[in-house]
């Protein structure tokens, strides 16, 4: 049997599992929003993905091994997504593509400002928000101090721009 990859170079490889138009935005609204189930995902996606696209990038993260999928408590037909260990890895990642994002594209302010200020909290604040994803998404509880500081610095912002 052949490597069905073009190449063993860790870039390609990356972006063989997680280069398709929506994966990392399925991550980063799990990651940043918080959001666990399909129809958070669906109904609150910024890019509006379709629903057959969402369900094909979430099972090809669950396979991939960047979320995790358990039974959801509450209604035994619904499922909770959680970031595994190689998911919250990703958190760097996230922070280095939104810095460059904010610097080189056309980004709004509203949409930035979580961005720049992972950027600004540098190694601490990546530590603090890795911590609380893991007490969250490996331990199951409910910490989420540094999202809820990115949640207001965006609402603040969005405000602001309402008010002008």
């Amino acid at each position: 049997m052949t490597d069905p990859s073009r190449s063993g170079c860790p870039i390609n490889l990356t972006l063989e599992a997680l280069g398709d138009k929506w994966s990392l935005i399925v991550v980063r609204d799990v990651m940043f929003g918080g959001r666990r189930r399909f129809r958070e995902l669906l109904a609150n996606s910024e890019e509006g993905i379709a629903s057959n696209i969402l369900a094909d990038r979430l099972q090809h993260l669950v396979e991939l091994g960047v979320l995790t999928r358990a039974a959801d408590p509450t209604h035994k037909q619904k499922q909770i997504y959680s970031l595994s260990e190689m998911g919250i890895q990703l958190l760097p990642v996230f922070i280095a593509l939104g810095a460059w994002g904010r610097r080189f594209l056309p980004a709004t302010k509203a949409l930035s400002i979580r961005a720049e200020l992972l950027e600004q909290g540098g190694p601490a604040l990546l530590r603090r928000f890795m911590a609380e994803l893991r007490a969250q998404h490996l331990r199951g509880e409910e910490a989420s101090a540094v999202r809820e500081e990115l949640r207001a610095a965006y609402e603040k912002v969005k405000s602001e721009k309402r008010r002008r």
